[in-house]
């Protein structure tokens, strides 16, 4: 009997495609966290990026004004970018795509789990990447108690093609959103979708 592989689309859209996650077969599992657990985890993270939202910019203006001093990391609104399915990469692209930050987002709680660069866009997921895994085991684990989930993916196509500049954007919008399936705030948030301990990062 085969074994059920969920899908990172909405609900609604659940009925239309499930996905196949073949990579991830094999892989050890986390215990699973229960409901309230779960749900304490994610409102932690929601009351931090809350502030974020709420906090007045220190700057308004378009992000090509001359002489703009402000960061991008100020002005991206990562919850605005128009949402992709999170297997965007199982497309026919005819171009691999320009630099990006991405952000992947759970837009049923409003929470942005992942920032992350790439200099082509439209191959960046091709193939293993970790947050891939983190956020199968964040889908089972609100499938698990029927709660509601929709993991996206938002682009932001302004992103510096030279690749330190790009990385040093990334790292601010990490810091600020404190977006925890990246690594540099495991501190933070702990681990429970990742499959492995902080002493073994």
């Amino acid at each position: 009997m085969a074994e059920y592989q969920p899908s990172l689309l909405s609900q609604q859209d659940l009925r239309a495609a499930e996905v196949s996650w073949a990579y991830n077969q094999g892989l050890e599992r986390q215990t699973p966290l229960n409901e309230s657990a779960l749900q304490g985890w994610k409102q932690q993270i929601q009351a931090f990026q809350g502030k974020v939202i709420a906090a007045p910019s220190n700057h308004q203006g378009s992000l090509f004004d001359v002489g703009d001093t402000a960061s991008p990391a100020d002005l991206i609104d990562p919850f605005g970018l128009p949402p992709r399915n999170a297997e965007f990469w199982r497309e026919q692209f005819h171009e691999a795509g320009d630099a990006a930050l991405y952000f992947v987002v759970d837009q049923a709680a409003d929470l942005l789990l992942y920032v992350g660069e790439t200099v082509k866009a439209n191959q960046r997921w091709k193939g293993t990447h970790d947050c891939k895994r983190y956020i199968l085991s964040y889908v089972e684990a609100h499938r698990a108690h029927d709660l509601p989930v929709e993991v996206n993916i938002g682009f932001w196509p302004h992103a510096p093609v030279e690749r330190r500049a790009r990385q040093t954007l990334e790292s601010e919008l990490i810091y600020k959103w404190r977006s925890p399936f990246n690594k540099q705030n495991w501190r933070f948030w702990g681990t429970p979708f990742v499959g492995q301990s902080l002493s073994e990062a």
